[in-house]
């Protein structure tokens, strides 16, 4: 009997309608996140000003941030590996006289939805701080949400062929893109005029603009057959083609298959890749499994993988030191009436308009760059 996977599938069916549509959700998902980490460029100097903290403190405000993006990352990946993209069970606290125990079954609720509520929530109520600690502790739970970006990431990969992932991925980094020129022109044109607050508010806005369409929004089909959800993985792959308006291939849909490695040899995918369930998931079976973070983490410290992971988290971690150690200063970099120098006070005029559109500016400048080098290096 003839099978296929969902990688056989989707190359059959190609990127289409269906595709775009997540493309166009996880990227406004992505977009979100750029907007929250470029806010960290303006919200420390304002709020310095206004309640008058010493600079090891202006710099928390961003510390807590990367601190909660660390755990968040780590959390919401484990999350959304063991229950889905798209399913999650969470087990209320005990109320305290009645002292049951309520169990909420979020239908069609992801890690994307609750991650999305973080964010979101937090950052408006980040609006509303009424002292400098009541902030740090909601940009800390904002950074929580934030460290979520990776799995927008993946969740839209899943959905692509896998011959077209490196070109989407190029496309779809354009969403961070877009995100931080967008937050640079909404500081030129809020803090100029108005407070920080509302800067803090409006940023949030976007993330509460995917909500109304989490209804709609599928299940990965490849975490799906990888919890031998055949059925269910089927059907959302039939969703793509009459989107796509293709035909699936012909024959069974299974998950495993032979696959050709780095190192020559032929395994197969569950034995180079993150080990996966064969019975049906439950909390239980989860617990007992041998799959999940730290088996993943062995697997990636193997020896066939071990030097390969060390550099792509060398290459990852000097990017993104630079990266973000520009993005933050760019805000001060951008002011003309500041020099060089180590020890010299940086103070912010919420009035001052043309800081933020200096900003904006270098900003949309160095997007253009990047973007370009993107398309160069998605060619090679």
């Amino acid at each position: 009997m003839e099978t296929y996977t969902t990688d056989d599938a989707l190359t059959l069916i190609g990127f289409g309608k269906f595709q775009a549509l997540v493309l166009a959700y996880a990227g406004m998902g992505w977009l979100t996140e750029a907007m929250e980490v470029m806010l960290l460029s303006f919200l420390g100097p304002v709020v310095r000003e206004e309640w008058n903290v010493s600079p090891e403190d202006e710099s928390l405000l961003s510390s807590v941030v990367f601190a909660g993006m660390l755990i968040g990352a780590c959390a919401w990946g484990f999350i959304s590996d063991r229950y889905g993209r798209k399913q999650a069970r969470i087990r209320s606290a005990p109320l305290g006289l009645a002292g049951n125990w309520f169990v909420f079954s979020l239908v069609r609720r992801t890690v994307l939805l609750l991650s999305t509520l973080l964010t979101s929530g937090m950052g408006f109520l980040s609006a509303l701080s009424p002292n400098y600690l009541c902030l740090l502790v909601l940009r800390f739970f904002v950074g929580i949400g934030v460290g979520s970006g990776h799995v927008f990431t993946s969740w839209f990969l899943e959905f692509v062929p896998a011959g077209n992932r490196g070109t989407w991925m190029v496309i779809f980094s354009f969403f961070w893109t877009i995100g931080t020129v967008l937050e640079a022109s909404l500081a030129w044109a809020v803090l100029s005029a108005l407070s920080w607050r509302w800067l803090l508010a409006l940023t949030a806005l976007p993330c509460f603009l995917l909500l109304p369409f989490f209804r709609i929004t599928p299940e990965s089909p490849r975490y799906l057959c990888a919890q031998n959800r055949m059925t269910d993985a089927r059907l959302v792959l039939e969703r793509i083609a009459i989107a796509n308006q293709a035909a699936l291939p012909l024959g069974v849909l299974t998950y495993h298959q032979e696959t050709k490695t780095d190192y020559i040899t032929h395994v197969s995918e569950d034995e180079h890749l993150i080990p996966v369930r064969e019975k049906e998931h439950t909390v239980r079976n989860a617990i007992r499994s041998k799959s999940g973070a730290i088996a993943a983490l062995r697997e990636l410290l193997s020896h066939n993988l071990l030097r390969s992971t060390l550099l792509l988290w060398f290459v990852y971690y000097a990017c993104s030191f630079a990266y973000y150690g520009i993005a933050l200063l760019s805000s001060q970099l951008s002011d003309v009436n500041r020099s060089c120098k180590s020890g010299l006070i940086f103070e912010v005029h919420q009035n001052d308009g043309n800081l933020y559109k200096d900003t904006f500016i270098t900003s949309l400048a160095g997007r253009i760059q990047d973007s370009r080098l993107n398309f160069v290096r998605s060619a090679c």
